[in-house]
């Protein structure tokens, strides 16, 4: 999937009034400011409150759902190789997020895991560095994790010397 498949997918979004923030490996481009590897698929952790509006607004980009694991996630896929993984979130009163996973746990999203980053001269929101390293433990890492892990080292280290984020 490459960056000009992505942005209608984050166009479409924010004009259904969908909060969404971009994770994975997109995530860390965002996060980087450039596009650092080839991915598959954009994740996308959204408020799960604006499901229905999130899965019909993908539906007029040509894209159906393929992989239904809800509530944890359910993956879409439209011709051309374009794939989108969406993570439904619940957001409580105070702000605190949790979306389910595939094992009867939970995955938290505190109210620092939210940030803005910049691709493509835009700006995105997305999953802060420590939401995205804390999403990179408990598996088998892949060499595209190695990849992202080591940058988004970089940008904490960078952050902790009291430099931008991007």
């Amino acid at each position: 999937m490459n960056i000009a498949d992505v942005f209608p997918v984050l166009d479409v979004l924010r004009a259904a009034d969908v909060p969404h923030w971009v994770a994975g490996g997109w995530g860390v481009d965002v996060l980087v400011g450039r596009q650092t590897r080839e991915h598959r698929d954009v994740d996308l952790a959204f408020d799960a409150s604006r499901q229905t509006a999130a899965f019909q607004s993908l539906v007029t980009l040509g894209y159906r759902a393929e992989t239904d694991q809800l509530p944890a996630r359910v993956e879409f896929a439209a011709p051309g190789r374009r794939w989108v993984d969406l993570h439904p979130v619940v957001f409580d009163a105070a702000g605190m997020g949790r979306q389910s996973d595939l094992d009867d746990g939970f995955f938290l999203y505190p109210q620092g895991a939210f940030t803005l980053g910049r691709l493509g001269g835009r700006t995105i929101p997305c999953l802060s560095v420590t939401q995205q390293l804390a999403f990179r433990r408990g598996y088998d890492l892949r060499d595209v994790d190695h990849h992202d892990i080591a940058l988004l080292r970089k940008i904490e280290d960078r952050l902790a010397g009291g430099g931008a984020a991007v």
